[in-house]
C-alpha cells in the first residue's frame, strides 16, 4: 500500500486573493481534497464511514508557507498519515511548485466523530485503523491557543453555503473570516507566513459567531472567536481561536 497520496492542482482565478496570490484558506482546501482522496483509497472516505456513523473532523492546523502560488501555477500536494495517536489520527501535508521547490507544509490532527450524538470518539473505539509513516519533514503536531481579551470586536452569521457536508461551516471559511479582519491595502505588502487555527466547537447554520482580534506587534494576528451558549444564558463558548504570521 502507497502511503504517500500525490494530487496535482492548477492555479485559477478561484483559489487567489485581489494580488494572485493563493488564499491561506485556499491552502486548507488543497490539503482537505488531498486527504479525502487518500482516504478513498484507504476505504474511510465520508460515505464508507457513514455507515458506521462516523465522519472525519479536523480539530487543529498548522500551516508554513514558504511561497504563495500565484495564479496560472501548476502545482503537486503530497499528504501522508502519521502514526495514530491516543485521541487523533495525525496527518501531514506538502506543497511543491514545477520545479521540485516546497511551497507550503501543513500539519492536522484529524478525530473521528459520531455522525448521530456528534461526540469524538477515540481511535481504540472506533475500530478504524490507519497506518502511519514518518518521512521526517513533518511540521511539529499544533498546540492549544490560549484564550485571551482583545481590542477588536465582529460578528459574523454561518450562512448555507458555508456549510459541508458534515452539516457545520468548513475549516476552510475559518481562513477566509479571518483574512477579512484585516484590509487589503495590508495584505498586499504582508503575504502570510505561518499560522494555526484550533476548532473548539461546531459552528451551524444561523449561528452567530463573535470574533475577538488584535494586531500585534511583529505581525502576528490572533483571534479568539466565540458564540452565546443557547443552554446556559449569558455564558458564551469558544468556536475557535487562531494566529497568523506576517
Amino acid at each position: 500500500m502507497d502511503m504517500v497520496f500525490e494530487q496535482t492542482h492548477t492555479i485559477t482565478d478561484i483559489h487567489v486573493d485581489a494580488f494572485g496570490r493563493v488564499k491561506p484558506s485556499v491552502l486548507l482546501y488543497f490539503a482537505q481534497e488531498a486527504a479525502g482522496g487518500h482516504c478513498a483509497i484507504l476505504q474511510l472516505d465520508w460515505d464508507t464511514l457513514a455507515k458506521k456513523d462516523l465522519f472525519w473532523a479536523v480539530i487543529r492546523q498548522r500551516v508554513q508557507v514558504t511561497r504563495l502560488p500565484r495564479r496560472g501555477e501548476t502545482i503537486t500536494v503530497q499528504t501522508w498519515p502519521m502514526p495514530t495517536t491516543r485521541t487523533a489520527y495525525p496527518r501531514a501535508t506538502v506543497g511543491y511548485d514545477a520545479d521540485g521547490n516546497e511551497l507550503f507544509r501543513v500539519m492536522g490532527l484529524w478525530v473521528l466523530m459520531n455522525l448521530k450524538t456528534r461526540a469524538m470518539v477515540l481511535p481504540g473505539k472506533s475500530g478504524v485503523e490507519v497506518p502511519g509513516i514518518l518521512r521526517g519533514n513533518e511540521l511539529a503536531a499544533p498546540t492549544s491557543l490560549v484564550p485571551a481579551l482583545y481590542g477588536n470586536s465582529v460578528t459574523r452569521k454561518v450562512n448555507y453555503t458555508l456549510l459541508d457536508r458534515n452539516g457545520h461551516m468548513n475549516n476552510t471559511h475559518y481562513m477566509d473570516w479571518i483574512d477579512d479582519l484585516l484590509p487589503a491595502v495590508f495584505h498586499r505588502e504582508h503575504p502570510v507566513k505561518d499560522f494555526t487555527v484550533c476548532y473548539q466547537a461546531e459552528a451551524l447554520e444561523n449561528q452567530e459567531i463573535t470574533l475577538d482580534w488584535q494586531l500585534a506587534e511583529g505581525g502576528l494576528l490572533q483571534v479568539n472567536a466565540h458564540r452565546e451558549k443557547t443552554d446556559v444564558p449569558d455564558k458564551t463558548e469558544r468556536v475557535f481561536s487562531a494566529q497568523m504570521q506576517f
